[in-house]
């Protein structure tokens, strides 16, 4: 079994990292950052943008470890790092879709609700209504 968190460096992400850990310190933690790609970026542009990430992704994932251990102690937890290019929550799900150990996802959520929300859109919303998996949003 293993935990999926969508890491994006803010708040609420950092918040659900720190929750998976705790909770979850016997799973695997997979934790997915997802490069955003531009609105309206056609196909070829997402797969230009994803060619050139993942010439830099040893040193991305890297960073991202080190970004990791300052929130929390990772001594005794079994977690990996893992990125990708696209649209956050579509990346989210297609991840857990895709890689049948993942049983669980994690998401931090800036709690952003009535017009806000309808304006500006929500990823954990999608990935609560999408995800093949249970979902816990972290406030």
């Amino acid at each position: 079994m293993a935990i999926l968190v969508a890491y994006d460096g803010s708040a609420p992400a950092r918040k659900a990292v720190e929750h998976a850990f705790e909770t979850y310190p016997d799973e695997e933690i997979i934790l997915l950052r997802v490069v955003e790609a531009a609105e309206g970026s056609t196909g070829a542009g997402i797969e230009l943008l994803k060619d050139m990430f993942r010439e830099r992704e040893e040193k991305i994932s890297e960073r991202f470890g080190d970004e990791v251990s300052d929130i929390v102690s990772t001594d005794d937890v079994d977690f990996r790092t893992e990125t990708a290019v696209g649209q956050p929550a579509r990346e989210v799900i297609e991840f857990a879709d895709e890689n049948d150990e993942v049983e669980h996802i994690i998401i931090g959520s800036h709690g952003r609700d009535g017009v806000s929300r309808v304006l500006l859109g929500s990823v954990a919303e999608t990935i609560v209504r999408r995800s093949p998996v249970p979902v816990t949003v972290v406030r």
